[in-house]
């Protein structure tokens, strides 16, 4: 395993271990989760980068578009839970609880 693809896997499994162990604000789970595809975003740009085709160029753009989508709707539902929930932790936001 070269050293560049095992800083990559290694990003990318402490942003899920992250997700998985300490979710206990909202806002820690979408900084987990951006993480994650921030690490995708940047293994996928150098996998193109090392292929040297013009196809493959698109793919971390478009990646990077749903990225910074995901964001942008991740902070409206914190911003939008906050309001009405007063708080942001996860544990308040479980609709299925009486």
């Amino acid at each position: 395993m070269t050293p560049i693809l095992f800083a990559f896997s290694s990003a990318f499994t402490l942003g899920l271990t992250g997700l998985v162990f300490h979710r206990v604000h909202l806002l820690s789970a979408l900084l987990c989760l951006e993480g994650m595809m921030l690490s995708l975003y940047i293994a996928l740009s150098t996998w193109s980068l090392g292929m040297g085709s013009a196809s493959s160029s698109a793919l971390p753009l478009f990646l990077l578009a749903i990225s910074a989508c995901e964001a942008g709707a991740g902070l409206a539902i914190l911003v939008a839970t906050a309001r009405t929930h007063g708080t942001d932790r996860l544990q308040s936001l479980n609709l299925l609880q009486w």
